[in-house]
């Protein structure tokens, strides 16, 4: 299955269209955006270029149905990241992909509809995937089914800063794929289940816009939510040069046993250790 038709250009959520694909060469992209457009508009030209990319690319079984919330919530993806990505944070927080009833609903990696709506304040329109799965419907910001994990993830941050501003004074949260699979019957196939040559080719553009959006941020640590998410971008990272401090802490899914038994606690702990709560908690100022 393909994810679009390659048309070479994107329609935005505005009308407009996306900026010209840069020439790739064959083991990445070209470098990033100049240093003259304004930092939100940096981090989003790399987003697009990786859209264009994964355009190219096509999924057997048991991928049937693909949703790239980057092209139909492109209006609020770009609301958070017009509001939200600035100069000056230090630490990206980086999941893995979109869940079912939270980016792909929203446009905002753990984007839990109602975080993202009374806390971080985002507005927009979303549109539909091209095939969508009838038992995974896209409402948008008008979803009413809760993600798990990203309420636990933002509603850890809301309960520490009070407020956004604090927060993202000091970090931007960013997905390394922004891609969402379903198999035939509407299950959610994370990148680890996808056939291994499959995988790999998607992996490998996602790791070359990972390493771009952390030159672009500027960041000088990367905090993987998970595992997965973490031991990739360490491999991608390191092997790009890009030097930066790679951490983890425990992804907050309700299928993990240990989350669910407290993962604000574990949070909490390890972000102490790593001297990031001191920053972020409204009780310090």
């Amino acid at each position: 299955m393909s994810c679009a038709e390659d048309t070479g250009e994107h329609a935005l959520a505005d009308g407009g269209k996306e900026l010209p694909l840069c020439g790739s060469e064959e083991q990445g992209f070209k470098p990033g955006p100049g240093v003259g457009q304004p930092h939100s508009a940096r981090f989003l030209q790399v987003e697009l270029e990786l859209n264009a990319h994964l355009r190219r690319l096509s999924f057997s079984e048991p991928v049937r149905h693909i949703y790239n919330p980057l092209e139909y919530a492109w209006d609020t993806h770009r609301c958070y990241v017009q509001r939200y990505c600035r100069p000056g944070q230090r630490i990206l927080f980086l999941g893995m992909n979109p869940g079912p009833f939270g980016m792909a609903q929203t446009g905002v990696p753990f984007g839990e509809v109602s975080s993202v709506v009374d806390w971080l304040q985002i507005t927009g329109e979303v549109g539909h995937p091209q095939d969508e799965h009838p038992k995974r419907r896209i409402t948008g910001l008008a979803c009413t089914q809760k993600e798990v994990s990203g309420a636990r993830f933002w509603g850890f941050f809301r309960k520490l800063c009070g407020e956004p501003a604090l927060f993202f004074q000091h970090c931007f949260v960013h997905n390394l794929c922004p891609l969402m699979f379903l198999g035939a019957s509407g299950k959610n196939l994370t990148p680890p289940e996808l056939p291994a040559g499959e995988r790999e080719a998607l992996l490998a553009l996602c790791d070359i816009a990972l390493c771009q959006a952390v030159e672009a941020l500027g960041v000088s640590m990367v905090i993987g939510v998970g595992r997965v998410a973490e031991q990739r971008a360490r491999k991608a990272l390191s092997a790009a040069g890009v030097r930066v401090r790679v951490e983890g802490i425990m992804h907050p899914s309700p299928r993990n046993p240990r989350a669910n038994k407290g993962w604000e606690e574990v949070a909490r702990a390890k972000l102490e250790e790593l001297g990031v709560l001191s920053l972020l908690n409204k009780d310090n100022l």
